[in-house]
């Protein structure tokens, strides 16, 4: 199997695969800190300079069980990855379909919108942007009081322990049973991408306005969001 990502939730998701017994052929990532993390496991990490499909000749040829993870990985796989045969499954940072695109997004307009409930999704990537067909989520509720650092971070937890629940699954070719329709999944689909930042000003006087935009420590990792809220008036800072 070939790992495509980057940051903390790559490296952890590649240590797990080789401590369970599986063969990691490469990760492929924007990252050098991960490609120095990742050098001290055995695994050779490439690095991708702009665009993953570049790739997929070099990917098809190491892989030996045609599995490809998308673990926090902000490239789009397009038809060179997508037509090789390689099965390219993705770990979300949200529930599908109702939180496709950033994840730090997302997470910003669920709280902005009042949603109960968040989550982690496994799918399997199409030629869409988080469009593939559901495999498997993990879900948690969103208490009255959360603010934006603490969900995003549970996000993350949350698709770390999908990654581990269903890798078994996956690698064996038994894929996981698609979750039946649950809660706010019927909502409108959006895809939450920079653009939907210039959206934040309708929700200046919201009361969940605060806690949903508190982004914590989290702040220095998120510069569009720390961006576009600094950019707001003075009066909803």
């Amino acid at each position: 199997m070939i790992f495509v990502g980057r940051g903390a939730l790559l490296t952890r998701a590649v240590r797990h695969a080789l401590s369970t017994g599986h063969r990691v052929d490469g990760a492929y990532t924007d990252d050098p800190a991960d490609r120095a993390a990742l050098s001290s496991t055995g695994v050779r990490a490439a690095s991708v300079v702009s665009d993953i499909n570049t790739h997929a000749d070099r990917m098809r040829g190491e892989c030996t069980d045609g599995v490809v993870w998308s673990v926090n990985n902000w490239m789009i796989f397009r038809a060179p990855v997508l037509d090789s045969g390689l099965r390219v499954y993705n770990i979300h940072n949200g529930l599908l379909p109702q939180h496709r695109g950033l994840p730090s997004v997302a997470v910003l307009f669920a709280l902005l919108n009042g949603e109960s409930e968040y989550g982690a999704t496994l799918h399997q990537v199409d030629a869409g942007i988080d469009t593939g067909p559901v495999l498997a989520e993990r879900r948690f509720p969103i208490p009255p009081d959360a603010r934006y650092h603490q969900v995003l971070l549970r996000g993350v937890r949350a698709c770390h322990e999908l990654f581990q629940s269903t890798l078994e699954a996956v690698a064996g070719g038994r894929l996981p049973t698609a979750p039946p329709p649950h809660g706010n999944s019927a909502a409108q689909p959006r895809y939450y991408g920079l653009r939907s930042l210039s959206r934040l000003g309708a929700y200046a006087d919201d009361p969940a306005f605060a806690r949903a935009t508190d982004l914590g420590a989290l702040a220095p990792h998120l510069p569009e969001i720390a961006g576009a809220l600094a950019r707001m008036t003075p009066r909803v800072k």
